[in-house]
């Protein structure tokens, strides 16, 4: 059933890697032959320096796109595809500097290509579409954002439309636009959640309307993907989603992970008007830092969404909506229902999961990695554990998404050590590799090899023929 339903992703992966996590967000390739092992001095092809930034390598006719910063400039680089020769860089305009936490960067949002043009999104621009040959096309001013970690969230394509999630503490929205032109076809305000940092994928059933999958803090929505309507949800998602969608036929899975999503027993917390009543001396329905207690001035730090110093009932009511969801992988098969589906999601798993990397599923088997190197994986169908254990000599934290192909699964570390798996339920570890740098970006998989990037370099490495 699911290499099936996968074989259409497979072909176009097979032919280019277009956005992040190749065709669908999926993170597969049905090329063959692929390398085991990187080894700058053996196997690289070619390796190009890059400035820095966290946005991870697409392929799209033959041209490598990847955003990056120099200094204050905000970059888009436009690489050829069989040398990693430098073709152009574009400067966005940057009309301010947002905040973004340290192991982020203001290029971690990946492009999107239809091989015709590129899309690029900034976090402290917005939108820019860029002809193959870097003549610019378009551009849409968006922002500022209230999101204090910064951006994640990547632009996708389905057909004549461009997708933009936008996700923050206050004012979150999903945006369609026409590709061609950045005409907005659609806007959905997202009252439902706070700051996220997923990247929606597409939903298409073989009887009904194409939908857009989207993550986020709080609650899983699927949108219409031609009106935006809102067409069905499910509760209980962690707080600030990151992951993509992995969707297998009609069925859909979802991995989160954050603070706060592992209580086996939530807190149990007074309702707003409770708090109102103990703390709000003024009776201006907000309660400030001099009317709060000292053992209660962190609530300030996380509660505080809309940054007027105050906490206030949506503040208050998403902070408790925060102390009850879980963590977890969630698989979800609509069958053409509406409305609240919480209650009819197919299983849950709770355990070792990861904090930013995306599932695999590929052969039968999900693959899942958090931090610490630890390698899990489930039967799709029940989501029963078929094995789980750490990777040697790669334990440390993981940014990038796993992908897979040649029977083999990459797992990448922000060491930038290489850990490849032999793709089975029962995994064993077949090579692992050291780069000595620094790596947050997904690598890319197509031309019989992996197109991986470095905190200083994108490398391209293939068996020898």
């Amino acid at each position: 059933m699911h290499s099936l339903a996968l074989l259409p992703w497979l072909l176009l992966a097979a032919a280019g890697w277009p956005q992040f996590r190749g065709p669908q967000g999926m993170g597969l390739t049905a090329d063959t032959n692929l390398p085991t092992e990187v080894d700058p001095g053996r196997n690289a092809v070619w390796k190009t320096p890059l400035p820095p930034g966290h946005s991870s390598p697409i392929l799209a006719g033959d041209r490598i796109f990847l955003t990056a910063y120099d200094g204050a400039s905000l970059l888009t680089i436009a690489l050829d595809r069989a040398t990693g020769k430098l073709l152009w860089r574009r400067e966005a305009p940057r009309p301010r500097k947002e905040s973004f936490q340290p192991t982020n960067s203001p290029a971690s949002p990946t492009p999107v290509s239809d091989g015709a043009m590129v899309y690029v999104f900034f976090g402290d621009f917005g939108l820019l579409a860029y002809g193959r040959d870097g003549e610019e096309r378009w551009r849409l001013p968006l922002g500022p954002f209230n999101n204090a970690n910064g951006h994640g969230s990547s632009p996708i394509l389905y057909g004549d439309m461009l997708f933009l999630l936008c996700d923050q503490d206050t004012n979150s929205f999903l945006l369609a636009l026409d590709r061609k032109t950045g005409k907005t076809r659609w806007r959905a305000e997202r009252p439902e959640v706070t700051r996220g940092y997923a990247t929606p994928g597409v939903y298409a059933p073989k009887n009904g309307r194409k939908e857009l999958i989207v993550p986020g803090a709080y609650q899983l929505i699927s949108y219409d993907l031609l009106t935006g309507e809102k067409l069905w949800w499910v509760n209980g998602m962690a707080w600030q989603l990151k992951c993509v969608p992995v969707i297998d036929g009609d069925t859909i899975y979802i991995n989160g992970w954050e603070i706060g999503g592992d209580f086996e027993k939530p807190p149990e917390l007074p309702t707003w008007q409770e708090l109102a009543a103990k703390y709000d001396a003024n009776k201006d329905q907000k309660i400030t830092p001099d009317e709060a207690p000292k053992d209660l001035q962190s609530w300030f730090y996380l509660n505080d969404l809309n940054m007027d110093r105050a906490i206030d009932e949506r503040d208050w009511n998403f902070w408790r909506l925060h102390s009850t969801v879980q963590n977890s992988v969630t698989a979800i098969r609509p069958a053409g229902r509406r409305g609240d589906l919480t209650a009819n999601v197919l299983w849950r798993h709770h355990k070792s999961l990861p904090n930013i990397p995306s599932l695999l599923l590929y052969r039968n088997t999900l693959f899942l990695v958090k931090d610490g190197g630890v390698v899990t994986t489930l039967d799709p169908e029940t989501g029963a554990v078929h094995k789980q254990a750490r990777v040697p000599r790669a334990i440390e934290h993981y940014w990038a998404s796993p992908v897979g192909g040649d029977g083999k699964v990459y797992l990448l570390s922000e060491a930038c050590k290489l850990s490849v798996l032999k793709a089975a339920p029962q995994w064993e570890v077949m090579a692992s590799s050291d780069l000595d740098d620094e790596c947050f970006a997904t690598p890319a998989l197509a031309d019989g090899g992996i197109y991986l990037r470095t905190r200083n370099w994108l490398y391209f490495f293939r068996n020898s023929y």
